[in-house]
């Protein structure tokens, strides 16, 4: 059973979502605490729910650098904020007004190392390219399998054993996506991917 350690500022949103893992068969609920106070000794869960108000600790390398994943609850048509969120490595962040099956679904997806957003938050996240546009040098075949494992969120140890092949290479294939889609981050490949129809959701 995965264990849900949820936080926010106000006490009755903390209830609240006490209430939602409580209610959620898949998941158990481990404690509640107030962001603003945390110190990452009191880890006690395997994810950790947020929800994120304008007052809240916006140090999100901080959240990423966490040894297990955490989930965001926020106002997801921001797009600069969600931008800046998914680019700091912080594994998921969706909806704050999500429904409980939503939010439970989101958990676990985190909880299996997959990147948790909505697709029409992904979608803004970047200006769309010229689609008709071709790549200079197009994707080899092992880069588009590299590509689309990148798109479910596995890591490049996981991609290197789905794939059979070193961890190094897996990097070396990661960088030469990197340069032929002109992207700098994980995020900004699979959207530049997504939007070039080269991998599908």
């Amino acid at each position: 059973m995965i264990r849900v350690l949820v936080g926010a500022r106000s006490t009755s949103v903390r209830a609240s979502l006490e209430n939602v893992i409580r209610s959620s068969p898949s998941v158990e609920f481990a404690g509640a605490f107030d962001p603003s106070e945390f110190s990452p000794s009191e880890l006690s869960g395997d994810v950790l729910l947020i929800e994120v108000d304008d007052a809240s600790n916006h140090d999100w390398a901080a959240w990423a650098d966490l040894p297990i994943p955490v989930l965001l609850l926020l106002d997801a048509t921001d797009s600069a904020l969600l931008s800046s969120v998914l680019r700091s490595g912080i594994r998921g962040a969706i909806s704050s007004d999500a429904t409980p099956d939503e939010i439970e679904s989101a958990v676990l997806a985190v909880n299996a190392g997959l990147v948790v957003t909505t697709p029409t938050s992904l979608a803004g996240l970047l200006p769309p390219p010229p689609i008709t546009q071709e790549l200079t040098e197009p994707l080899s075949g092992r880069e588009l399998e590299v590509l689309d494992l990148m798109t479910e969120g596995l890591s490049n140890k996981l991609i290197a054993h789905r794939l059979n092949i070193s961890e190094h290479t897996v990097k070396t294939h990661v960088a030469s996506i990197f340069a032929k889609l002109g992207a700098s981050s994980r995020t900004e490949a699979v959207s530049q991917a997504i939007r070039r129809g080269l991998v599908m959701l």
